[in-house]
Formats: C-alpha cells, sequence, structure tokens
C-alpha cells in the first residue's frame, strides 16, 4: 500500500504481487477495500494488482467542486496512475461507478486496455428511457441531487442511508468512512456531476466500440440496477464478449459471491 500522485491528485494505492497488471476501480460508498477478497486471488495466480481509492474516497484527495468529479476526469485519473506506475497496458476491472469509468477508459483509450472485466453497470450508450423498475430501484439517485441533502442524509443517525444500504454486510464500515470530513459530499458529486435530474431523457453518449475482450458480470438479487443495461452492452463491444449472471447475489456481487467472482476473473484473464 502506498500513495501515489497522479493527475494533480494523491491517490492511495493498494499496489501487490508481480507479473501483468490487473487494476481494479470500486464504486459507490466503498473504497479499494471492496476487492479485499479479490486481491489475494489475483495475486497468488501471479499478478500485479493495483486497486486505488478513487478521488473523492478512502484515503485519496477529495477536490473541491461538483466538476472535478466528472468521468472524464476518472478516466485520465486512470491513464494518469498507469503512467505514474509505468503501465503501457493492463486489464481493467470496474464495479458500480468503477464499472462506468472501465467502459469510458476501455472506448476512449483502448491501446492501454488488455481485457475488460466490468460488474453490475453496463455499457454507457445503452442507457434508455427510464421503466418503472429502474425508476423504483434507482430512487436514490435523484435523492442525491437534492442541495444540501447531506444534512438529512446524517440525520437520526443516518437513518435514510441505512435505510438504502439495509441487509448489506458492510453498511456500519460505509456510514464509518462517509462519516469522515468531506467524504459524503465527494461521494454524492459522482451523482452529481454524471446523473443529474435534467439529463435523465438525455440521449446516451456516442463512444468507440471496446476493442478489448469483455467479461460482464451481473448479480441477479442486485437492488440498486436493472439487467437490461448489461444485456443490451454487447454490441457495444468489438472484441469477444461473455456474460455471467450470478444467482444469490446482489450489486456487490464481488461481496455476495467472492469465489464465484473470483474463479470468473482468473478463467477470463488468464
Amino acid at each position: 500500500m502506498s500513495f501515489v500522485t497522479a493527475n494533480g491528485l494523491r491517490f492511495f494505492v493498494r499496489d501487490e504481487g508481480a507479473g501483468d497488471p490487473v487494476i481494479l476501480l470500486h464504486g459507490f460508498p466503498d473504497t479499494s477495500a471492496v476487492w479485499r477478497e479479490q486481491i489475494p486471488a489475483l495475486v497468488a495466480a501471479g499478478y500485479r494488482v493495483i486497486a486505488p481509492d478513487l478521488r473523492g474516497r478512502g484515503q485519496t484527495d477529495r477536490p473541491d467542486g461538483v466538476a472535478e468529479y466528472a468521468l472524464s476526469n476518472s478516466v485520465a485519473d486512470v491513464a494518469a496512475l498507469m503512467e505514474t506506475l509505468g503501465l503501457a497496458r493492463a486489464h481493467i476491472v470496474g464495479h458500480d461507478w468503477g464499472a462506468a469509468v472501465a467502459w469510458l477508459f476501455a472506448a476512449l483509450q483502448p491501446q492501454r486496455v488488455e481485457r475488460l472485466a466490468v460488474l453490475s453497470v453496463g455499457h454507457p450508450a445503452t442507457r434508455e428511457r427510464p421503466t418503472l423498475e429502474s425508476l423504483q430501484k434507482s430512487w436514490y439517485r435523484l435523492l442525491f441531487q437534492v442541495p444540501e441533502i447531506e444534512d438529512t442524509l446524517r440525520a437520526d443517525d443516518w437513518y435514510l442511508l441505512r435505510t438504502l444500504f439495509g441487509g448489506v454486510a458492510d453498511a456500519e464500515g460505509y456510514i464509518a468512512l462517509l462519516s469522515e470530513p468531506g467524504a459524503l459530499t465527494a461521494g454524492l458529486n459522482w451523482y452529481r456531476a454524471n446523473l443529474p435530474a435534467t439529463r435523465l431523457m438525455a440521449a446516451p453518449p456516442k463512444l468507440p466500440p471496446i476493442q478489448a475482450p469483455t467479461l460482464a458480470i451481473f448479480g441477479v438479487d442486485d437492488r440498486y440496477l436493472t439487467e437490461s443495461a448489461m444485456l443490451a452492452s454487447e454490441p457495444f463491444v468489438r472484441g469477444t464478449w461473455r456474460y455471467e449472471r450470478i444467482a444469490g447475489a446482489g450489486h456487490w456481487v464481488q461481496r455476495d459471491a467472492p469465489e464465484q467472482v473470483n474463479r470468473l476473473l482468473l478463467d477470463f484473464l488468464r
């Protein structure tokens, strides 16, 4: 574990093992610790694993301003981290917001990506007109847009977020992370910068096709996302496509079914 300066920010990075590099990108409200059951398996299989706390999260710097959390900045962060660490190419694995960054990175920086694995979140171009199911599952995204909602989220011992995280094994850890100075606003700014309510009906972005071989993994019991975006992602991938559904796993599929996810990742990366 170390700190790395890249793209003008100081990143906390878990850097373990040796061999072909695998970069693991987490989502909200996680840090790189969400990969704690994948890192040992990948290292044991002969990979160098690089798992940063993304901007605003964990021990990484928290720049001020909503615009700082646009996905384009995180794509630039990954490129800068690779340059700083001396990596020309790497396997890229992402979950939640990290999957969104991974998709964009693979589309915009194809020369840097060996293989791409995405968990839970489909290709950005699959965004479609919201359905009743998607609105019911994603209500929290609109809540996060409300100005100064932070005080409401902290009220009554974080009642709203405890409700949102209900049944999630790491819920208490998430509350502790978000209680750190500036952490909650930084986490919400990912939503404010990239999913504002004013763009709910906007056309999806036009991106170059994904050139890398791609593995997509979805937990069937995901309470926050629908499967439709994952199912619709294949046409945007020019490389080989593999899709895996894991029954009995929810949104944090790498935590709910670590052995299955590890097995799929190792088989795919080999």
